[in-house]
């Protein structure tokens, strides 16, 4: 993202300085007081994607009724409701029936104050490029949660993510490999403007991200009659594209998979060693090949929620995506 070209962000003198040690050696109050309110926004960003966690796969408002617990469905008052405190001083529970309340609630909201200011502290402060890194881990976050617990991927939060993607794409540079390759072209050096060529990274990087998620998905599906890759998939990648750009697609496709398939492996060999103690405790002799065809046929029927990994290795890229394919590509000069 900006980060790469910080030229371009075009900060006021005003910020810059803010952003300066004093004479005397220590940070202005400023930059902490920024920071703070980062992680803050974040917590409360948090508490709101709390909701469409919930409702949008249940095709609920995200707007009314006020938020309510879900066992004895009493309205939750306004100190009950304070992001990440009030979980924690109700121990997880309502205040009224004392039914537990996940621990989700506090996860999301702790993970997205902590993505704000990382993002803050990644980007150069109070700067576009934050903002951008702000919407994409919030959309992200919601993502994540709701194919860990739903198995889907709400239209809501992905196809206004491609457009914003696309969108932010032409205020703030992406600063892939792609984009430095042909600004430090001489024939095309001053032929596109750096938001051309961003642009083009972001469209790219959506059509390239969607695109192989769609083919796997059809290709699996050819050759093994089930679906093996909802469409779910397809627009989250290509949210992700448009996000980040081509560059990063590409490895978040690879990394993703890479750690879905340790998960899978993981799983199956948990599947696997359930199955043989219960073959050797009824003593038979045939029990290891009978526990790796059981554990097999369990994992057709298994679904493994894509979408998580797929957005985990897209945070991990909006951070160091560029860097490590830029480490990548120089083993082979």
């Amino acid at each position: 993202m900006a980060l790469r070209y910080p030229g371009l962000l075009r900060r006021s003198p005003a910020i810059m300085a803010s952003l300066l040690p004093q004479p005397g050696g220590h940070p202005l109050d400023l930059y902490g007081f920024f920071a703070a309110a980062a992680f803050l926004f974040g917590l409360l960003f948090g508490s709101f994607l709390n909701v469409c966690i919930y409702r949008l796969p249940r095709g609920l408002s995200i707007v009314s009724p006020r938020s309510a617990c879900p066992q004895c469905h009493t309205l939750i008052a306004a100190y009950d409701n304070i992001p990440l405190l009030s979980w924690v001083l109700l121990r997880g529970r309502c205040r009224h029936c004392k039914a537990p309340i996940s621990a989700r609630y506090a996860a999301v909201e702790l993970l997205t104050g902590a993505m704000f200011l990382a993002s803050y502290l990644a980007f150069g402060g109070p700067t576009l490029a934050s903002l951008k890194a702000f919407v994409f881990s919030f959309l992200v976050l919601g993502l994540v949660f709701t194919d860990a617990e739903t198995h889907l991927l709400p239209d809501a939060l992905t196809l206004p993510g491609i457009v914003l993607g696309l969108g932010f794409s032409v205020f703030v540079p992406l600063g892939s490999i792609l984009e430095q390759h042909f600004t430090s072209s001489s024939v095309l050096t001053g032929g596109f403007s750096w938001q051309f060529l961003s642009f083009t990274d972001s469209l790219l990087g959506a059509a390239i991200g969607g695109g192989m998620i769609y083919g796997v998905g059809e290709a699996y599906f050819r050759l093994r009659g089930i679906e093996g890759m909802g469409f779910g998939d397809v627009k989250l990648m290509a949210m992700v594209g448009a996000f980040l750009g081509a560059g990063s697609s590409i490895f978040v496709l690879f990394g993703a998979s890479v750690v879905g398939a340790v998960y899978g492996i993981a799983i199956l060999m948990q599947v696997r060693g359930k199955r043989l103690r219960r073959y050797a405790r009824v003593q038979r002799p045939d029990a290891a090949a009978r526990a790796w065809q059981s554990a097999s046929l369990a994992m057709q029927y298994l679904e493994i929620p894509f979408g998580v990994f797929l957005g985990g290795m897209a945070l991990v890229a909006m951070f160091f995506g560029t860097s490590v394919l830029h480490w990548y590509l120089g083993l082979f000069r």
